[in-house]
């Protein structure tokens, strides 16, 4: 499963287990679905799901819970506090691993065709898969909700793009499209919907209109409240994290908040979360709060209790973050998930990769692992609590690049793969053994870069490392010795593995380019490594 969709279709029921269950069975059921959530809201009468699959098969798992949908919910009776047009109120496709915005398109449109003359129902194009500006985004689309259709739909400039131009009572309509990973995030206030609905016209993009813009890019709200919880939410989509963080939202949702002496009681993340978007926002509480927080798992933590994303229900990061979550059936191929032992023999047999490469990206990996533990050996200890400050400084480099470094022992091996199989292409006709050669060609260029991007990494080690061996705990002297050598050898063999893969690149200028950095990085390396060793030496007890 190397292409990854992820579909987050909203269906408007969320009080009727049996219906949100056989919605949920619809997904499961479909070859090649796999089902990461299900957020049901009472208040709401909303319920999000979340799967991940192939292109086609999540396009198939749509269309069977939109079946099921078509038979258990009646537009007609429906009420609750979310903007609605739709049983099947909006279905967007999100690229996750090795697909293109560009194919999410197509499953958009795929699935808007199939739905609308299956069941005979209007389906609008949103977000990347949209064919006029006016209907880009979903509140434009959904403007006047379901009460508003039966007019709507009469209006030649809302035809929908698939299915007929005439209201169907029981289903509505369904907006269907493609876009970046959307994160629905509720901040929790003790105050009434009004207050809450001031606040989010303040911070969205949108505003109150075109002439009173919000403060925030590429955010939409609104303010409503759960009756169920006993108080309003700051509802908030973020359609991209990279623009407009969660700790943006929150903190300024905080701020305004404060303005009107209201409290501001913890937050809630509806459905899943990109881990990247977690990330930052614990390096902005790091940086805010001057913290020391190195690993993942603490730095999750840290957002949680920041953010009180707990404080409705439990967060558990496991089933929260989608990264967690997203089968990656190519692990069970990769040497990173075996055990030492086994990628021991796997090198020792015969066969050529793992080889060199991978082996020397081991090394590396290991010598920035030492040099983060020594580092952390020295940290938070009362006889070295004069170089807090400078270990706070020198361990998240070699944190960073044991993790960079150890991706490359994968890395390598495929690249190797990849110059097999472009040596295997057939080679019959001019054109093909055109097509052959250029792959090649690439293929190498990638095969050679892998063991020079290893040794760039380790070349932005060495200040680093001459400064932890004068200071660190000279308890760990061997630690930061093998740290030295580890490094030192990881750049030997990187050295060696650029100049097999530049023989037989055709371009001139790429190969002495190439060539002439390696060997100065190899240089380097050793004239570095003997300084480290050389100032442990010198070092007394």
């Amino acid at each position: 499963m190397s292409q990854l969709v992820e579909c987050v279709p909203n269906f408007s029921e969320g009080n009727n287990q049996e219906v949100i269950d056989a919605i949920s069975r619809a997904i499961t059921q479909t070859p090649g679905c796999v089902l990461l959530d299900v957020d049901a809201g009472p208040s709401t009468n909303r319920t999000v799901y979340t799967f991940v699959g192939q292109p086609e098969c999540v396009v198939e798992g749509a269309l069977n819970a939109a079946r099921v949908a078509s038979r258990l919910i009646d537009m007609s009776r429906h009420k609750g506090e979310h903007p609605r047009m739709g049983a099947l109120d909006v279905c967007p496709f999100i690229p996750v691993r090795d697909v293109s915005m560009a194919d999410c398109v197509l499953c958009a449109e795929a699935f808007g065709q199939r739905l609308a003359e299956e069941l005979d129902v209007p389906v609008y194009l949103y977000g990347e898969a949209a064919r006029t500006v006016s209907r880009r985004t979903l509140p434009a689309i959904r403007a006047g909700e379901y009460e508003a259709l039966p007019e709507k739909l009469k209006q030649a400039e809302w035809a929908p793009d698939f299915g007929p131009s005439s209201f169907v009572p029981s289903w509505g309509a369904t907006a269907t499209g493609a876009r970046k990973f959307l994160i629905a995030f509720n901040i929790n206030l003790l105050s009434t919907k009004e207050q809450a609905h001031r606040i989010a016209l303040n911070l969205r993009e949108q505003g109150r209109g075109q002439d009173q813009p919000g403060r925030l890019k590429k955010v939409q709200g609104i303010g409503w409240y759960l009756e169920e919880k006993s108080l309003a939410q700051v509802s908030t989509n973020l359609l991209d994290f990279e623009v407009t963080g969660l700790h943006t939202v929150y903190e300024e949702t905080c701020r305004e908040a404060q303005a009107l002496s209201l409290p501001v009681v913890g937050s809630q993340l509806v459905g899943l979360v990109p881990l990247r978007a977690v990330l930052d926002a614990a390096a902005f509480y790091c940086d805010k709060e001057n913290l020391f927080v190195l690993e993942e798992e603490h730095r999750v933590r840290l957002v949680v209790s920041r953010l009180g994303l707990d404080s409705l229900c439990p967060f558990h990061a496991k089933e929260r973050i989608i990264e967690y979550l997203v089968p990656d059936v190519q692990a069970q191929h990769s040497l990173l998930d075996r055990p030492l032992r086994t990628f021991v023999r796997d090198v020792g047999a015969r066969s050529a990769a793992p080889g060199g490469g991978s082996v020397a990206a081991a090394s590396a990996a290991m010598g920035a692992a030492l040099a983060s533990m020594v580092g952390q050996m020295t940290y938070g200890r009362r006889q070295f609590e004069h170089l807090d400050a400078a270990m706070r400084r020198l361990i998240p480099p070699f944190h960073a690049a044991a993790a960079q470094l150890t991706a490359l022992v994968d890395a390598d091996a495929k690249a190797f793969t990849t110059c097999l199989e472009a040596m295997k292409l057939p080679k019959n006709t001019a054109e093909e053994r055109d097509r052959r050669a250029a792959a090649l060609q690439e293929g190498l260029r990638r095969a050679a870069g892998v063991p020079l991007a290893l040794a760039e990494t380790v070349a932005s080690l060495w200040p680093a490392l001459q400064e932890l061996a004068l200071c660190g705990n000279l308890a760990c002297r061997s630690d930061l010795q093998v740290a030295a050598k580890a490094l030192e050898t990881g750049v030997f063999g990187a050295y060696f593995n650029v100049l097999a893969n530049l023989k037989d690149i055709s371009d001139p200028a790429f190969k002495a380019q190439t060539h002439q950095r390696i060997s100065s990085l190899l240089q380097e390396a050793r004239t570095q490594a003997a300084l480290v060793l050389d100032h442990l030496e010198a070092r007394r007890e």
